[in-house]
């Protein structure tokens, strides 16, 4: 199973995520959206699993969940805007977390839970990468990756 994970797009999708993501299984949106369209464009490549960022104020972001908890490929996925706001502890059955919410992208493992941001796939801030993330799942093993695009 391939995931595509993006977050922070603050209503751009760009033509380079939308390439890095196509033929993905799912994609997760880790928040901060801004606008309906981009999860449509999403939606158009594969079912999509969004999060509601501090930034999601337009109307129709407001039914978004702060949290989601995914199963793919066997493993238990959470998915969150902003680290910081996380009030459980994931080792309690989660495999991986993915969030958003600094556009810096990050692969860590703190015990065994993989943590994963894929950075900010929207408009380029400082000389922070435009990225997108992938996670494939097989056989109960997982790589994920971090894809930086063309800002």
């Amino acid at each position: 199973m391939n995931i595509g994970l993006i977050s922070d797009t603050h209503g751009l999708l760009r033509q380079s995520a939308v390439t890095a993501l196509k033929g993905v299984d799912i994609i997760i949106h880790a928040g901060d959206i801004d606008t309906p369209e981009v999860l449509a464009q999403l939606s158009a490549i594969a079912p999509v699993y969004p999060v509601r960022g501090n930034m999601d104020r337009h109307p129709e972001m407001k039914h978004l969940p702060r949290y989601e908890i995914v199963e793919a490929g066997g493993l238990f996925l959470y998915v969150i805007h902003d680290l910081m706001t996380m009030d459980m502890d994931p080792a309690a059955g989660m495999d991986v977390v993915i969030s958003g919410h600094s556009h810096i992208p990050e692969i860590a493992y703190r015990g065994r839970v993989l943590y994963i941001n894929p950075g900010s796939a929207g408009p380029k801030r400082f000389q922070i990468p435009v990225s997108v993330g992938m996670l494939e799942i097989k056989g109960g093993k997982m790589t994920p990756e971090i894809i930086e695009l063309e800002g």
